[in-house]
């Protein structure tokens, strides 16, 4: 059976913390490709957050549409009202019906894995790969995946500390301090020649 990545996120924007990710979880876990979403509207974020689902997708494929064994999915920004994970792993999995699906993600995230929308079907419909900050943090992911009756549906990788996230990029663009090189280059170049963020240099 083929393993597949599916990797969401808002992508707001795209930094080398993300890249950093896609390659460790593609190797370690062996997988044949991963599918990166970038959310559309987000259920727990308010609408119209900028830059838009259309500019954050293009934000992604300047990130990592050149990449080996990566593909892009418009799937959560094409469709209407909020995004959810499981709907977006009933149309990959329904796609991909002979593959095992791996869902990647940080700690924190997994850790809220019980508050999803629909918690027990996303688990039937993918396994968790994930990318623990500490031995603590991987315990705890463990704790929260067992309470649901789910211990068997994550599997652990490791990945480089890299503390770069979406927000401290937009925070530093606001405050005109250094920050293309946390970005890959693509989006860095994206970002200034259109001015996303308010960004002016």
């Amino acid at each position: 059976m083929s393993r597949i990545g599916v990797f969401g996120s808002s992508f707001n924007p795209p930094t080398l913390g993300h890249a950093v990710l896609l390659a460790e979880a593609g190797w370690q876990l062996e997988l044949e490709k991963v599918i990166v979403v970038p959310t559309g509207e987000a259920w727990h974020k308010r609408p119209g957050f900028a830059p838009s689902a259309a500019e954050r997708m293009r934000l992604a494929e300047a990130a990592f549409g050149n990449l080996e064994r990566i593909e892009l999915s418009s799937s959560e920004v094409s469709r209407d009202g909020p995004s959810y994970t499981c709907d977006t792993l009933e149309e990959i999995h329904s796609l991909n019906p002979d593959s095992q699906i791996y869902f990647l993600a940080g700690s924190d995230a997994a850790l809220g894995i019980g508050k999803w929308h629909r918690p027990d079907r996303v688990l039937e419909l993918a396994r968790f790969g994930v990318a623990p900050r500490s031995e603590a943090a991987r315990e705890a992911v463990t704790e929260a995946f067992e309470s649901l009756g789910a211990g068997d549906r994550v599997e652990f990788f490791e990945m480089p500390r890299v503390d770069v996230s979406s927000t401290l990029v937009r925070e530093r663009i606001d405050e005109a301090r250094p920050w293309k090189h946390l970005v890959p280059p693509e989006v860095a170049e994206m970002i200034e020649n259109e001015e996303l963020y308010g960004s002016k240099q």
